[in-house]
């Protein structure tokens, strides 16, 4: 039987410790990025905001944590977000998942996951 067809992406993501480790990487390939890191070096708290990152994934597949955050667009609301700096967030996110050895098929569900909120991030 495939493994995805019987785990949750929660758990194929490492549980709570490899979603830690992948929003660690990530906010780091962000940091690193020239075409989104002003909107990151800028911020006050990327402490909370890298928490708040690991409770959404975490919550959003199929953990049993809870997401304290925002919904997406009062969290983006303002930010003006273009499609450039959207896809980069997306680029910056496989990259992490690569580096975490994060299998293709647990990627390309990622990917839609992130793809399907793009509505509630763009230009709001």
């Amino acid at each position: 039987m495939n493994q995805t067809a019987t785990t949750t992406l929660y758990e194929r993501l490492g549980r709570r410790d490899g979603i830690t480790r992948i929003t660690a990487d990530l906010m780091k390939n962000h940091l690193a990025n020239p075409l989104v890191n002003a909107r990151y070096m800028n911020s006050e708290n990327l402490e909370q905001i890298e928490r708040r990152v690991v409770e959404f994934f975490c919550a959003g597949t199929g953990g049993p944590e809870s997401y304290s955050g925002k919904d997406m667009v009062a969290t983006h609301k303002g930010m003006n977000i273009n499609e450039q700096e959207f896809m980069t967030v997306i680029d910056d996110a496989m990259d992490a998942l690569k580096k975490n050895n994060i299998d293709d098929a647990t990627c390309n569900e990622v990917l839609a996951v992130l793809w399907s909120m793009r509505r509630e991030v763009l230009r709001v």
